[in-house]
């Protein structure tokens, strides 16, 4: 773990840095925290070694996809709506694995949130239809260039490669 006066573990576009990584272990998905609120949900979706990135209109930047957490919505019910809403892929929420909680500092004013991060495996991929929030979907491998270029947010790349490597 981290803090503000060390270094991130990661950064990235858009003014997102990831302040540390709260392994599964050591807090149920439901925890709260006292230095800053549970606000969103992700999810690492994983079909063989490709993982799905989307492509966020708004912030003109390749991401995993996920978002924040509705009042009185579970982080995993977040998860499972945000990952059909966003990217039409119907993952039921008992096959969601919860990892662990990000801890992430947010635009120009470092807003701190904690997310609450979730991996799956799908076997066959749902299409695509795009929708007011995201452009495009990409299963991406490693570091390959994405389709149409663009940032690509590698605060959620580190977070990927975490989850790969959990157990």
């Amino acid at each position: 773990m981290t803090d503000s006066a060390t270094q991130p573990l990661a950064t990235g576009p858009r003014d997102m840095a990831l302040l540390s990584f709260h392994d599964a272990r050591r807090h149920p998905e439901d925890a709260r925290f006292e230095d800053a609120p549970l606000g969103y949900a992700l999810v690492v979706l994983w079909h063989g070694e490709r993982v799905l990135m989307v492509y966020e209109r708004e912030r003109e930047c390749w991401e995993l996809p996920g978002g924040g957490i509705e009042p009185g919505e579970s982080p995993r019910a977040a998860a499972v709506r945000e990952l059909r809403e966003e990217t039409g892929q119907l993952v039921p929420a008992e096959a969601l694995r919860f990892v662990g909680h990000s801890r992430t500092a947010l635009g120009p004013r470092r807003r701190v949130l904690y997310g609450a991060v979730f991996t799956a495996e799908t076997a066959e991929p749902q299409p695509f239809t795009p929708n007011d929030e995201v452009s495009a979907v990409h299963w991406r491998a490693g570091e390959e260039p994405l389709p149409g270029g663009g940032l690509v947010q590698t605060v959620d790349e580190y977070i990927a490669g975490l989850c790969r490597a959990a157990p």
